[in-house]
């Protein structure tokens, strides 16, 4: 296996949230009845169920058992670059990472890197793939990205928009197997002040969240991972 570099910072505030959503499920145990007090065992014993990636239920294909080699590649319009001119090889580096911790054999972003330097006038996503030898091609649009809340310069709000497509690499060319668009919001409750988190601290934490919501397209998550950034 390959393994991406330069891993996105950690967030265990999930776990820690979902240590308290069993701790509280146990509670319950003490005042529910019959079934209900089976199923929340159930809950402790085993955690709660898992979610299903999108692209393994609509493709049948599950990434992380094929064993294939997987290729991340992102791309932003010059619209998007204009304020944030790495974004796209920032956000996807931290995908490919969470793909490997996920068990999906990913190709080093540096050599994808290395390629583009090299063929600044590529055109399809299945030009790479078939150079790098890929299996499968997960593709990423950028079409919109922010770290401010609309109309405030002092208040943070990650939003984007993107569009993930996957191609499946065969004889060198790469069919279209799987599509998705893409609306981020983060934090979902309420927005940051400025004046609490710096500029990039911000936006490395809101590239780390992004990376994971496009990632659970691809491997599973857990109900209730959300909870924790309702806010920050």
């Amino acid at each position: 296996m390959q393994n991406a570099t330069n891993s996105p910072s950690a967030i265990p505030i999930y776990r820690v949230a979902r240590t308290w959503m069993l701790l509280a499920m146990l509670v319950c145990t003490a005042v529910l009845p019959g079934c209900s007090q089976i199923v929340t065992l159930g809950y402790l014993i085993g955690g709660p169920p898992s979610i299903e990636p999108d692209f393994d239920s609509k493709t049948n294909i599950s990434l992380n058992k094929k064993k294939k080699k997987v290729l991340v590649l992102c791309f932003a319009p010059k619209e998007v670059k204009w304020d944030f001119d790495s974004i796209d090889r920032e956000l996807g580096r931290m995908i490919a990472h969470r793909l490997n911790n996920n068990h999906i054999t990913v190709i080093s972003p540096d050599r994808v890197h290395a390629w583009l330097d090299e063929h600044d006038d590529w055109d399809k996503p299945d030009e790479i793939g078939h150079d790098l030898e890929a299996d499968y091609v997960i593709f990423i649009e950028i079409s919109e990205f922010g770290l401010y809340e609309q109309g405030s310069s002092d208040l943070y709000r990650g939003h984007s928009e993107s569009l993930i497509t996957v191609y499946e690499m065969e004889n060198g060319e790469g069919n279209e197997i799987y599509t998705k668009e893409y609306i981020s919001k983060f934090p979902t409750l309420e927005p940051v002040s400025a004046s609490d988190k710096s500029y990039y601290d911000f936006k490395n934490h809101y590239l780390s969240r992004l990376s994971d919501e496009i990632g659970r397209h691809f491997y599973e998550h857990y109900a209730g991972d959300d909870i924790p950034h309702g806010s920050l």
